[in-house]
């Protein structure tokens, strides 16, 4: 992913994803490869549902990728890994992104 090739609502997507400190950790510790959800829990101190839901809002803007796979004993194991991304903001890249940004909810409120 590139910051040059993403509209305006995956930018904003991924602007979001990239605002929480929990889903910054779980890039920093992707970042050197994939990793299972239960070690990755246990790594960050986190609960697996709280990492799932973290998990899911990464992957929705594209900075994570998740396979499942089976284990030697016949277990599902769940990995994750961060993409490759380079988002790179200027006001001129903002500029060329603007015509393709969503729409607010209610143009008379801001959105968060």
């Amino acid at each position: 992913m590139d910051s040059e090739e993403l509209t305006g609502a995956e930018l904003v997507a991924a602007f979001a994803a990239l605002s929480n400190p929990h889903r910054l950790r779980i890039l920093g510790a992707l970042a050197d490869g994939r990793q299972y959800v239960s070690l990755l829990a246990r790594q960050l101190g986190m609960s697996r549902p709280l990492l799932h839901m973290h998990l899911q809002k990464l992957e929705a803007a594209g900075l994570v990728t998740g396979e499942l796979e089976l284990s030697e004993d016949g277990k599902a194991v769940k990995y994750f890994s961060a993409t490759h991304f380079t988002l790179r903001v200027t006001p001129q890249a903002i500029k060329a992104i603007v015509p393709t940004l969503p729409e607010p909810a209610d143009k008379g409120e801001e959105t968060n």
